[in-house]
């Protein structure tokens, strides 16, 4: 399913609306949400209007919040996915934090990766043997990577891990990263995509394109769940109606 929007504004007040409602479905059904957080530009739209959101009492604490991918910095450094979230959304309420689990980006790789693994399987509820979010929200960059697998290291689309270690095709930084198989296997996946430097790779994917298998982005298929596109005007130029 795609949901395009004239605007990143749009698009985030939508996308706002309709994840708090999910929280708060969850939350009337008796168990907290378990969500996977993305980093970028449109993200932190979205984490704004979330904070913008006053009427409804208390519902930061209805959720259990994990990072679907973040570069091996510390949590204050300004590249930190932990940090943009943390400034954008959690510094707006008051809250204990306890339902925070970030990646540790200032850890060893290897073993933070290992770590965050055995978090995600103690914390989440497991259907055939692998744990289910109830929401993974995720971008997608130019050249069609999406969580931290890029194009030249697909192998992590298909790993036998929860969790892998990254690295950025061009500046060669680390990153910790969620696989394609626990991504996969979430309840709903959501894709912000935003920009005209995003359009023909887009197109490529949602077009059946020859070399969309090229793109991680297009690899996301999930087993029981559901997928849905929330793209800007620019980013859909090249989409049919």
């Amino acid at each position: 399913m795609i949901h395009a929007f004239k605007s990143i504004d749009e698009l985030a007040c939508s996308l706002a609306e309709k994840v708090i409602g999910l929280v708060m479905a969850s939350v009337q059904e008796g168990h907290r949400f378990n969500i996977a957080l993305s980093g970028g530009s449109t993200p932190r739209v979205l984490f704004e209007k979330m904070a913008s959101v006053t009427e409804i009492p208390g519902w930061l604490e209805q959720v259990n919040f994990f990072w679907v991918d973040e570069r091996c910095v510390p949590p204050e450094h300004h590249e930190s996915n932990y940090r943009m979230t943390d400034e954008t959304l959690f510094k707006h309420f008051s809250f204990s934090y306890a339902n925070v689990y970030r990646m540790m980006g200032e850890e060893e790789p290897r073993a933070e990766a290992d770590r965050y693994e055995a978090l995600l399987r103690s914390q989440l509820p497991v259907r055939e043997g692998l744990p289910c979010f109830d929401l993974v929200l995720l971008g997608m960059g130019t050249d069609g990577h999406t969580a931290s697998i890029f194009p030249d290291q697909m192998q992590l689309m298909h790993s036998g891990r929860l969790c892998e270690v990254a690295r950025h095709p061009e500046t060669g930084q680390q990153r910790i990263t969620l696989t394609g198989p626990v991504i996969n296997h979430a309840d709903k996946v959501f894709f912000m995509i935003t920009g005209e430097n995003k359009a023909s790779v887009l197109v490529s994917i949602l077009g059946d394109g020859i070399d969309r298998e090229n793109f991680p982005a297009a690899h996301i298929k999930p087993v029981h769940g559901e997928l849905v596109w929330y793209v800007d005007k620019e980013a859909a130029r090249f989409l049919q109606k």
